[in-house]
C-alpha cells in the first residue's frame, strides 16, 4: 500500500531555520560590504568575452537533481558577480545613464524581498502601498509638481513612458479607444530626434505604428525646433490627420539637451494636445535652486516620466510615472472583473497601470529619501553637475581631444590625432571609426567606463556622471587615459586608413 505523507512532520527544502538564515545573511554581508570597499581598486569592468564568462559559468550543466547548501551556493554566486560584472557603483563608471546604488537600496530591496507584499492590490499591501503613495508625492514635490497628481512605480524609463503614452492615447484619441480599438484619423506623437527609442517601442506597443511618429529637427543646441513643430502640427491637421501627443526631453539621453519646454507647453495648449516629459535621466535636476529655467517646465506637464534608479541613485530597478490628473490613469488602465473582490477606498495599483502583480519598488527609494533628505539631493546633484562642467573644462586644455557638448551632468568629446585637426570627409570618416575604436578600448580596459553618442555627425565618447562615488581625481584621470588609449588606436588603426585620412 502507498503510503501517505505526513503533512505534519513537511521538509521543504527550500526553506531556512532562523539560525541558518542568519549564519548565511552575515556571511553574505560581509561579503557586500568588501566588495563596497574594494570597488575604487577593482577594474570598471572586467572586460571578458561572451564566451569567456559562459564558460566560467559552465553555462551548459544542466540542472542538478539534488539540492547544495545555501551558505556555499550564495558564496559562489559572490565569487562570479564580483569578479566578472561591470560595476556601475565604481567611482569611473560614467557609461550610459546608470547610477551607483545607494547601500540602504540594497538592504530595502532585502527587506522588501522578505515582506514580499504584491503592491498590485491595497488589501495585499495595505503598508507597502500607502508607502508607494507618499513616496510618489514626495518624487513630485522634488519636482515641482501638483503633490497630488496620480502615479506609480514602474521598472524603469521605457515603461514609465509607455504608461504616460497610452494614458494620453486613451485622453486624447476623441473615442473610446480601449473598447472600440484604433480606427479614424492617423494619431500624430511629436518629438525631436533626440528622443530616445522608448518612443518607437511605445509606438509600436499602442498600435499606432512607428510612422505616427513625427521627429522634429533640432537647433544647434539639440534642443527642439518649436517653429517646425508648429508647421508640422498645421499640416497634419490639414491633412486630417490627429494630432494628440507632444514629447519634451529634460536632458536628451546623448547629450542631455534640455527641450524648450515652456514654449512646448504653450503650443500645446493651443491645440489641447497632451504634453509629455520624458525626464527619466534630467527631470530631477528641477530640484535644484538654478536649475535651467526650460526644465521649469516641467510643471506645466499632463505627465512625466523619471527614474530614481537614475538620479536618485536607487538599485535597479526603479522607474516612476507620474500624471497630473490620476483618473486618466484609471481610464487607461482600469477594469473589474468579477474575480476582483478590492474596495476603491484606497489605491489599488492594477488600476493605474499594466501590472497586476507588482512588487515593492518604492521601498527604497522611500528610505533614501529620508536618509538623505532634499537638502541632501541637491548637494549630490549639483557635485555631479559640477564635476561633469569640470571634466570638459580639463578636455578642453588638450590639444588632442575635441570637447563637444555640456549639459547637465554629461560631457561630449572625441580624440582627434594633431595632423587630422584639419577635418574633410574622408578624415571624418575615420575619425568617427578611430572614436568608435578607442570607445572599446576604454570600455575593456577596466580603468574607467564611457559610452557613446553621435554628435551632429560625429561619433562623441560621453561621461555621463550620475555617480555619488566619483570625486575629482577620477574626473582628472579620465583625459590622459583617452589620450593614451587613443595614440594607441590611432597607432593599430592608422596603416591601413593613412592615405584616406589624409587625402
Amino acid at each position: 500500500m502507498e503510503s501517505v505523507p505526513n503533512y505534519d512532520q513537511r521538509h521543504s527544502p527550500i526553506e531556512m531555520s532562523s539560525d541558518q538564515f542568519r549564519a548565511v545573511g552575515y556571511q553574505l554581508i560581509d561579503r557586500i560590504a568588501g566588495l563596497l570597499d574594494s570597488l575604487p581598486q577593482r577594474p570598471v569592468s572586467p572586460g571578458q568575452s561572451a564566451s569567456t564568462v559562459r564558460q566560467i559559468l559552465d553555462s551548459e550543466r544542466p540542472l542538478p537533481s539534488q539540492g547544495a547548501d545555501a551558505a556555499s551556493l550564495l558564496d559562489h554566486a559572490a565569487d562570479l558577480l564580483f569578479e566578472h560584472s561591470l560595476f556601475n557603483g565604481h567611482p569611473r563608471f560614467w557609461g550610459y545613464v546608470t547610477s551607483s546604488a545607494a547601500p540602504i537600496g540594497a538592504l530595502a530591496d532585502l527587506l522588501a524581498a522578505a515582506v514580499n507584499p504584491n503592491v498590485g492590490a491595497w488589501p495585499l499591501s495595505p503598508m507597502a502601498s500607502e508607502i508607494e503613495a507618499q513616496t510618489i508625492r514626495w518624487v513630485a514635490e522634488l519636482l515641482r509638481y501638483p503633490s497630488q497628481c496620480g502615479g506609480l512605480f514602474v521598472s524603469g524609463g521605457n515603461m514609465a513612458n509607455l504608461v504616460c503614452f497610452l494614458a494620453a492615447r486613451q485622453a486624447k484619441a476623441g473615442y473610446d479607444l480601449r473598447v472600440e480599438g484604433i480606427h479614424g484619423p492617423k494619431l500624430r506623437v511629436y518629438c525631436s530626434k533626440e528622443t530616445h527609442t522608448w518612443v518607437q517601442k511605445a509606438a509600436d506597443i499602442c498600435g499606432l505604428g512607428t510612422d505616427s511618429i513625427r521627429w522634429l529637427p533640432v537647433d544647434p543646441d539639440q534642443r527642439l525646433d518649436t517653429a517646425a513643430l508648429k508647421q508640422q502640427i498645421a499640416l497634419d491637421i490639414a491633412s486630417g490627420d490627429k494630432p494628440f501627443l507632444v514629447v519634451g526631453n529634460a536632458g536628451a539621453v546623448s547629450t542631455g539637451a534640455i527641450d524648450p519646454l515652456p514654449d512646448m507647453a504653450a503650443i500645446c495648449r493651443q491645440h489641447d494636445l497632451w504634453f509629455h516629459v520624458d525626464g527619466a535621466y534630467g527631470g530631477l535636476a528641477a530640484m535644484l535652486p538654478n536649475a535651467p529655467a526650460d526644465l521649469v517646465g516641467l510643471r506645466e506637464a499632463d505627465s512625466i516620466a523619471v527614474d530614481p534608479h537614475k538620479w536618485l541613485y536607487a538599485p535597479l530597478e526603479a522607474g516612476c510615472a507620474l500624471v497630473r490628473d490620476q483618473q486618466h490613469l484609471r481610464n487607461a488602465f482600469a477594469y473589474h472583473p468579477p474575480y476582483y473582490h478590492f474596495g476603491v477606498e484606497a489605491t489599488n495599483y492594477f488600476d493605474l497601470g499594466p501590472q497586476n502583480s507588482r512588487g515593492f519598488r518604492a521601498l527604497k527609494v522611500w528610505l533614501a529619501l529620508q536618509q538623505v533628505g532634499r537638502d541632501g539631493y541637491e548637494q549630490m546633484l549639483a557635485d555631479d553637475i559640477r564635476l561633469s562642467q569640470q571634466l570638459f573644462k580639463e578636455i578642453s586644455k588638450h590639444g588632442e581631444l575635441e570637447a563637444l557638448t555640456q549639459s547637465l551632468s554629461i560631457a561630449t568629446f572625441r580624440y582627434v590625432p594633431s595632423d587630422l585637426r584639419s577635418a574633410n570627409d574622408a578624415t571624418e570618416r575615420y575619425l568617427n571609426d578611430l572614436n568608435s575604436e578607442l570607445l572599446t578600448r576604454l570600455q575593456s580596459s577596466g580603468e574607467a567606463y564611457v559610452s557613446n553618442a553621435m554628435v551632429h555627425g560625429k561619433f562623441a565618447l560621453r561621461a555621463c556622471i550620475v555617480n555619488f562615488r566619483t570625486a575629482l581625481e577620477d574626473v582628472l584621470a579620465l583625459p590622459p587615459l583617452v589620450l593614451r588609449l587613443g595614440h594607441e588606436a590611432d597607432q593599430a588603426l592608422r596603416p591601413a586608413n593613412l592615405q584616406t585620412a589624409k587625402a
